[in-house]
């Protein structure tokens, strides 16, 4: 009689039972099942907090591991419609703060204007882009040699044919050149060479001699245009307070203020008309470059600048 092959009475009632092999199991020791009403137990008592480790993990009889079973939250769960429209307003937001900030350069500090012609040769040609300072003159002074954009005094420009580009091109660009955005395509505006500030007396003797100041014969040649005369006609003025004698580098093909006499203001430009000073041509990028005050005009005496 092999009396390892059944279980006791005692086994039984102390809550062992036998597997295949004979061995005797404890299974006093399961976890507490709960009752559908939370809290109560068949065996010994069931928490909430058992009741959410029941939920959340289970555990392996044979090897003891717990499995912690995720649930999805909602929190990570995403509407591709709601995250469009946060990008959207982003982008929005973003193009408004841009345009405001172009408007506030282009209105105080700088804006960007188109070459039309060729009477700034060989300093600036036809289609270049240039980037005019609105702080000269202001905060800072304006001087001889300085390349200007300035407002027509009146009827220095021939009538122009404007550009067709349809009601909503044109609408979007004069949008874009409000804001800053395009370059202002020159039809009502000039760019020329100070060569006279207020109280200068400017002369020219004969077409091909230099250009005087103040009985100073300067020295041009770092800008004109190879083979163009310097003064290309004969003229004698002195400049009037709070105005400018402007020349084009190009001088046989520059319709500046030896051409313009009986024009309003006498072929001087008001200071008040000076959009600001051009300080670098930023398109073509091959000829970036920076427009500084050339210094061909140190030995000439009278007022150093006008502010």
């Amino acid at each position: 009689m092999q009396g390892a092959s059944r279980s006791s009475p005692r086994a039984r009632q102390r809550g062992h039972r036998h597997d295949r092999d004979g061995a005797v199991i404890d299974t006093s020791a399961r976890a507490p099942r709960c009752d559908r009403k939370v809290g109560a137990t068949r065996r010994g008592s069931c928490s909430p907090g058992d009741a959410s480790t029941m939920i959340n993990g289970m555990t392996d009889a044979r090897s003891g591991d717990e499995t912690t079973a995720t649930l999805p939250s909602a929190r990570s769960k995403q509407s591709p419609v709601g995250g469009f429209g946060a990008a959207v307003r982003e982008t929005v937001l973003v193009l408004a703060v841009a345009l405001v900030v172009s408007l506030v350069v282009k209105t105080f500090l700088a804006q960007a204007f188109f070459i039309p012609s060729e009477s700034m040769e060989d300093t600036l040609l036809k289609g270049d882009r240039v980037i005019v300072s609105k702080l000269t003159p202001g905060p800072f002074d304006l001087h001889r040699g300085d390349v200007i954009v300035f407002s027509d005094p009146g009827h220095w420009l021939d009538p122009t044919v404007a550009t067709r580009r349809g009601p909503v091109g044109t609408v979007v660009a004069d949008a874009l050149t409000f804001v800053g955005l395009l370059p202002e395509d020159s039809d009502e505006h000039l760019i020329k060479r100070v060569v006279g500030l207020p109280g200068d007396h400017v002369v020219c003797t004969e077409a091909r001699s230099r250009v005087s100041v103040n009985g100073v014969a300067v020295d041009e040649s770092a800008y004109l245009k190879p083979g163009v005369a310097p003064c290309g006609k004969v003229f004698d003025v002195i400049v009037p307070a709070d105005r400018l004698w402007v020349m084009g580098d190009n001088r046989d093909h520059s319709g500046d203020s030896r051409y313009h006499p009986d024009a309003p203001y006498g072929g001087f430009v008001p200071v008040e008309l000076v959009t600001g000073r051009a300080v670098a041509v930023v398109w073509p990028l091959g000829r970036g470059t920076w427009l500084g005050t050339p210094t061909d005009f140190d030995s000439v005496t009278g007022v150093s600048g006008v502010s």
